[in-house]
């Protein structure tokens, strides 16, 4: 009689016992992929070295030519230009040296226009109980103004001609400027037109600007014909595409931006020479290029990027929307006052609306201290509605 077997862990029983495996030698190292790996390692960084100058030695690599490295490549790191070292020591020191205390700081409010200001009796009343707190200067291009106001009277600088659209648009902004530093307790600095007009009192308008952590200058990235359009190569290599900017010219800013302003020479005649109407065929307007480019490259952290003066680019035509008398509501200018988006629109197909909210010291706020563009009619509903 036959006894089964019983199974344990481990016993043989009828498994087969397979030959143990042979002994290999030690694989052989691919010794040819390691010099392989290292030849291009080592070619590669020679080319970002030393970047080959013909085709025929870019073509020996690759049937596409040099493009294939810049794909692959970080861009290599350019020396600067002796201007450019002079100007970023100027720029560092004036940004690192502390502001000087003034015992009455002052906000200077520089006037832009052909002739007479339209709207002087509206600023007179803006301004009038706040003696020792502003100062007014004028740049009349045309003809020497009529005064109603006292606060205007003989505050007229040595003035040039503007012409629309020119670089001289650009050297009366500058000339203002230089004449209002001269005072030590300016402090904040208005740019306006004859056509601009207040849009709250005094005190909301001087506490706004004087406790302001930034310069609120207009800048933004339009990559249509009337943005990025108007740049010209010839401005290589301190100012590249891009790099350039765009905005609105109506600016206020700190005193530590526009001794800025008055120290650079390298940027100004880059622009001077470079951005002009119809030069290399493009409509450079210097105005709306100059100083949004100078400080996106400076000092971007420093401005706001939107201006605190209300112009409306809604018609998208060559100019903003103007107001006669029959537009001059109480509503529009609450509204005016109200908003805190502000709206960039770029020039290319479309007009794409850039929106970006008004931060004052990191607390979102209402945008627009001053508006434009008003016609002299609307001074006696502005007189009425305003009533400062």
């Amino acid at each position: 009689m036959k006894v089964a077997k019983e199974w344990r862990l481990g016993s043989m029983g009828d498994t087969k016992i397979l030959p143990g495996s042979r002994h290999r030698s030690p694989l052989k190292r691919p010794i040819w992929i390691i010099l392989m790996v290292s030849f291009v390692s080592l070619f590669l960084v020679c080319a970002y070295i030393y970047p080959p100058n013909s085709d025929v030695a870019c073509y020996v690599f690759s049937s596409r030519g040099c493009k294939v490295l810049t794909d692959w490549l970080p861009p290599p790191k350019r020396e600067l230009t002796d201007e450019e070292i002079i100007s970023r020591v100027v720029v560092r020191d004036i940004l690192d040296t502390p502001p000087v205390e003034s015992k009455n700081p002052k906000i200077a409010f520089m006037f832009l226009t052909p002739g007479s200001l339209p709207f002087e009796k509206l600023w007179d009343m803006f301004f009038r109980g706040n003696e020792g707190r502003f100062s007014v200067y004028i740049h009349a291009s045309k003809e020497k103004p009529v005064h109603v106001s006292p606060y205007f009277l003989n505050r007229e600088i040595h003035s040039s001609p503007v012409t629309w659209g020119a670089f001289s648009m650009v050297d009366a902004e500058r000339r203002l400027l230089a004449y209002a530093l001269k005072d030590p307790d300016n402090q904040h600095f208005v740019l306006l037109s004859d056509s601009c007009i207040p849009l709250h009192n005094f005190d909301y308008v001087y506490n706004y600007l004087m406790h302001a952590n930034m310069s609120f200058i207009d800048c933004f990235v339009d990559p249509g014909p009337h943005g990025n359009g108007r740049y010209s190569t010839r401005m290589l290599p301190e100012v590249e595409e891009k790099d350039f900017r765009k905005g609105a010219q109506w600016f206020t800013m700190r005193r530590q931006h526009a001794l800025l302003v008055m120290a650079d020479s390298l940027y100004y005649s880059r622009f001077r020479d470079y951005c002009r109407p119809f030069a290399d065929g493009k409509n450079c307007i210097a105005d709306e290029h100059y100083l949004p480019t100078f400080f996106n490259l400076v000092d971007p952290g420093g401005i706001a990027n939107w201006s605190v003066t209300r112009v409306d680019w809604s018609e998208r035509k060559w100019h903003p929307k103007s107001y006669r008398a029959q537009d001059v509501t109480y509503d529009l200018l609450r509204n005016f006052t109200s908003i805190d988006m502000t709206t960039h629109i770029t020039s290319n197909a479309g007009g794409e609306e850039l929106l970006q909210p008004c931060i004052w010291n990191g607390t979102r706020r209402p945008c627009y201290l001053f508006a434009r563009k008003f016609y002299p009619e609307t001074l006696d509903k502005l007189v009425t509605l305003l009533n400062f």
